[in-house]
Parts: structure tokens; C-alpha cells; sequence
């Protein structure tokens, strides 16, 4: 027994886990939930296009709906966001905070190689 036959539904549960966390940013952000540092950003500033990017990205990925597009805008918003926030604080990303940055930035380079996989509307609508 081997477990290469559930590759499609862990990359799936890996596509939707993600999604779902990168989506709660952009709320938080957007909508002021949950509360917290970031809460409440104005729409119209760095940090709420970050917001409105992570919602609609986080959405798209969750549905597994124009997946490959959407982790690309992602996974370069955790770049830029990595570079600009984290980096000039500290060399070391356990230091700097931009651990899940670079994580959430390498995760959604990787939907872009393999596509949203099983359980999406992409995959439904390929047949």
C-alpha cells in the first residue's frame, strides 16, 4: 500500500488549509475580523490592497477557481510583503516575523506548478 494515491486529495486539503488562513489576513485586514495588530486597514493604502488581495486570492484558492492566477498574485504579494515588512528588520525570518511569508510565498508558487488538483471548480470544469 502506498500512499501516492491520496496525492490528489492532500494537495487539495493543502490548497483549501491555506486558502482558508490566507483569506482570515485579508478579513482581519478588510474587516476588522478577527480582531487584532493588523484589524481595520484602510481600503485605500498598502496594507488594505494587501487585504483585498489576500480575501479574493484566498477565496479563489479555497474554490479552486482560477487557481493558477490567483496563487501567482499570492505568492508575489508574500514576496513583496517578506522584502518590504520583515527583511529590514532582522536578517532571520524566525527573527523578523516573515517566517509565514515565505512559507505562504513558496505554498502558492507551488498551486502555480500544480494546478488546484481534485475537489475544484477547476478541476470540475476541466471534466
Amino acid at each position: 500500500m502506498t500512499l501516492d494515491r491520496y496525492q490528489p486529495h492532500a494537495l487539495a486539503l493543502l490548497r483549501i488549509v491555506a486558502g482558508l488562513i490566507f483569506m482570515e489576513h485579508g478579513t482581519q485586514k478588510l474587516l476588522g475580523f478577527p480582531d487584532g495588530a493588523m484589524a481595520g486597514a484602510e481600503l485605500m493604502s498598502l496594507s488594505g490592497a494587501a487585504g483585498l488581495i489576500e480575501l479574493v486570492a484566498g477565496l479563489l484558492i479555497v474554490l479552486g477557481l482560477f487557481t493558477r492566477i490567483a496563487a501567482f498574485i499570492a505568492s508575489g504579494e508574500m514576496a513583496v510583503a517578506y522584502w518590504m515588512a520583515h527583511a529590514p528588520q532582522n536578517f532571520f525570518p524566525v527573527n523578523n516575523g516573515g517566517d509565514s511569508a515565505i512559507l505562504y510565498c513558496f505554498v502558492f508558487l507551488f498551486l502555480v506548478f500544480a494546478g488546484a488538483g481534485t475537489l475544484s471548480v477547476d478541476g470540475a470544469r476541466r471534466g
